[in-house]
């Protein structure tokens, strides 16, 4: 019996990480972003979750940051993802192209901007 607990809370860790991801990708798609926000960082903060669930929650949570301009927030989240290993390298590529966005708007408002 032990082990069998064992088991199905790994699959109940990912489970709750997955829903809280997916609601929060269905809130994002509302434009309901500070919903997405909280529900990516449940998620994100969810006991052993798997690190591909991770990597995804940080990169979405950075473009719900960057959807209400906290650059800040969203640059480091990206920095966070980044540092994950064994994400797949479109998905790394895409995180540093994000990541370069942001240091130009940042540098376009230094300059002038709001």
């Amino acid at each position: 019996m032990g082990l069998l607990s064992w088991f199905q809370s790994l699959f109940s860790t990912r489970a709750k990480a997955l829903s809280m991801y997916r609601s929060g990708v269905a809130k994002a798609n509302k434009k309901d972003y500070q919903g997405a926000i909280a529900d990516y960082s449940e998620a994100i903060g969810s006991a052993d979750i798997p690190t591909d669930v991770k990597g995804m929650a940080l990169y979405n949570r950075a473009l719900a940051y960057a959807a209400i301009e906290d650059d800040v927030k969203a640059a480091a989240d990206l920095a966070a993802m980044l540092k994950i290993p064994g994400l797949p390298e479109n998905i790394v590529t895409q995180a540093r192209r994000r990541r370069e966005r942001l240091r130009r708007r940042s540098g376009d408002e230094g300059n002038g901007g709001s």
